[in-house]
């Protein structure tokens, strides 16, 4: 479950989970035991002797100050908008100070726990059971959680009421797993995988004439993979070229061929070669948790969102800072990292996990840092999610955190025509259905057929209705949960795989050697970085000035001429692409799989006019890069 972020004099707020005092002189951190640790699940208590490992992240000097901070310097129509805090000063005016640390270690180790680390942001404890419960003031018991036990708190966790506030959270008391997925439909790079075709060279290029009819007409085949130039066209890049902005991307891992990689694609694709120093990595000195993960499953992700963004913005810098796991607190630290050096002004992120699974210690944790980039001008894009309204995947109608944050940029999908000449036809929500072509080649099988996957959107059952979609959003998605909540996503661009990007990565042959090779993809994952490279062209047109957290920009320019209004069906008639891939994902060996894919189908959201839960706002159209341009 995500943090609940209400509205709170005019600004949006994170609570710290640091409720009230109670009777014993204690604080308590609401929010700390997860949902799932019910009565009837209760499996007893958990042994003394085992080990639990636990962040105290700290409040800082003024939660409610950095919460007030943020919104005033992101809101257009604050007489503080711009006017941003340099990393140092953001730590000097709200991070915690050395007594407040040294208080909250003191109480750590007076519990019996070990501190094994220290940021600017949390200390880090191990220790038993006994010593935990002592420290925060509750039981740890197993609860069954689906077909797994875990250990989670009896009831909430508190603090001494003598530390004054100084504690936001703690996670960690629940031993259930805190991962994330990257978000889009990527092969492992340690398998070769490749499109078959035939291909459309440019939307409707290339007709399926010689099958079967969809929708009462033929189909094109789908293209081999939109490039920079298409992307720049569709949506109005004009000259600009991301110079002197800086993009951070945040993955987990580190793909050792990447800048080999990505300069091949730019040579062979037509982008600009990288200058010297264009592309960093900021890297942990160590990886965990490799197996648990897939972390050869990241390199792709990290290949997509480091090409798509040079694809938009080929003069931007990129700066890619992997996580050590693909668990929260890792990438947290990788957050942390980017506001704590101020490596970026804009911050492209594709991965995330279903909103249920958010518990909202963790969801206070990721709001600080996305708060704390506020006030110093960064703006974090988070992909919405792969799997529309994930009923589906998982049977609840729910969105994907960390987008639900209210402080975050959630991009959802399209799917998108370029039509001959580099010329913007149309856009759809992105919602697919496959149905497969019949044995003897004649018809389609339960066309329309399946759903298969779309972008994510919908309503939050956490999160309130922040300031900015107040009058954009329709009452009837801000109150589909009960209250009046936040809605998903704010913006979008490409993420159909079957209108896709051509990404080129290094992956293993299938003779076992190591090779280039070149292969379409999609998912809200290529959408992100898509509209971070849009985002980094606005910057420079603006002399540099940092966008910080664009939500209230991005609203404030609804309903303009600078968004595509996607909608599900932009043309008369159902719109659908023709696809065949190989059997093996690699060559005609064994067999080729044709199909017929439908746009514009995603469950239960749908793209209409104006504001909707797929696509947001919509997409950036030509004037929206110079929108951004100071007058």
């Amino acid at each position: 479950m995500a943090a609940t972020l209400p509205l709170i004099a005019g600004a949006l707020a994170l609570v710290s989970p640091v409720a009230q005092a109670d009777t014993g002189g204690r604080d308590t951190l609401s929010g700390t035991r997860p949902l799932w640790a019910t009565g009837s699940a209760d499996q007893g208590s958990t042994a003394n002797g085992n080990q639990v490992n636990a962040r105290v992240y700290l409040a800082g000097r003024d939660a409610k100050g950095l919460a007030a901070y943020a919104k005033a310097v992101s809101d257009p129509s604050s007489a503080s908008y711009g006017k941003y805090l340099s990393a140092d000063q953001a730590q000097a005016r709200f991070g915690a100070t050395k007594q407040q640390m040294a208080d909250v270690s003191a109480w750590l180790k007076s519990a019996g726990l070990t501190v094994t680390g220290s940021t600017a942001h949390y200390i880090s404890v191990s220790g038993d059971v006994s010593a935990a419960e002592k420290a925060f003031g509750t039981q740890l018991h197993n609860y069954a959680k689906g077909t797994h036990t875990y250990r989670a708190p009896s009831a909430a966790a508190s603090v001494p009421a003598s530390l004054d506030g100084a504690v936001l959270t703690v996670t960690g008391l629940d031993s259930a797993p805190h991962t994330v997925d990257h978000q889009d439909q990527l092969p492992p790079p340690d398998a070769v995988f490749r499109n078959a075709g035939p291909f459309s060279s440019y939307y409707g290029s290339n007709v399926a004439k010689t099958l079967p009819d969809a929708n009462g007409t033929k189909v094109p085949y789908a293209v081999k993979g939109y490039t920079g130039k298409q992307l720049r066209a569709a949506y109005g890049a004009g000259k600009a070229t991301g110079k002197g902005v800086r993009v951070a991307i945040t993955d987990a891992y580190a793909s050792p061929t990447i800048a080999k990689d990505a300069a091949t694609y730019a040579a062979k694709n037509g982008d600009a070669p990288y200058a010297k120093g264009q592309l960093k990595q900021v890297l942990p000195k160590n990886y965990t948790k490799t197996e648990e993960c897939g972390a050869a499953g990241w390199y792709g992700e990290e290949t997509l969102d480091v090409e798509a963004v040079h694809a938009v913005a080929p003069q931007a810098d990129i700066t890619y800072v992997g996580a050590s796991s693909c668990y929260d607190d890792d990438l947290l630290d990788s957050l942390n990292t980017i506001v704590d050096k101020h490596l970026a002004d804009i911050v492209s992120n594709s991965w995330g996990d279903i909103e249920a699974n958010q518990t909202p210690e963790l969801a206070a944790a990721y709001d600080q840092v996305f708060q704390l980039g506020a006030v110093e001008g960064i703006g974090f894009y988070f992909s919405s999610g792969d799997n529309g309204d994930n009923v589906a995947s998982t049977g609840t109608k729910q969105v994907d955190t960390p987008a639900n944050s209210a402080w975050v940029t959630a991009v959802g999908g399209t799917s998108l025509a370029v039509g001959k000449g580099d010329t913007y036809k149309w856009e759809t929500g992105w919602g697919t259905l496959k149905a497969n072509l019949s044995a003897d080649g004649k018809s389609w099988t339960d066309f329309p057929g399946a759903y298969t996957s779309g972008a994510g959107g919908g309503t939050s059952k956490t999160v309130p209705q922040p300031f900015y979609q107040k009058g954009v959003v329709p009452g009837a998605l801000a109150k589909a949960n009960g209250g009046v909540n936040r809605v998903v996503p704010d913006i979008a661009a490409i993420a159909d795989p079957n209108t896709g990007f051509l990404v080129g990565q290094t992956q293993t042959l299938p003779d076992g050697s190591l090779g280039y090779d070149e292969y379409r993809i999609g998912g809200t994952s290529l959408a992100a970085p898509v509209i971070a490279g849009v985002q980094a062209l606005a910057q420079q047109t603006r002399g540099g000035q940092p966008l910080g957290f664009a939500n209230p920009s991005i609203y404030a320019r609804y309903g303009s001429p600078l968004y595509h209004d996607v909608t599900d069906h932009p043309v008369k008639g159902e719109l659908a692409v023709a696809r065949v891939d190989f059997a093996n994902s690699y060559d005609a060996s064994e067999g080729l799989l044709t199909s017929v894919r439908s746009l514009g189908e995603d469950a239960s959201l749908k793209a209409v006019r104006g504001y909707d839960d797929v696509t947001g706002v919509g997409s950036p159209a030509p004037g929206y890069v110079t929108s951004f341009r100071r007058h």
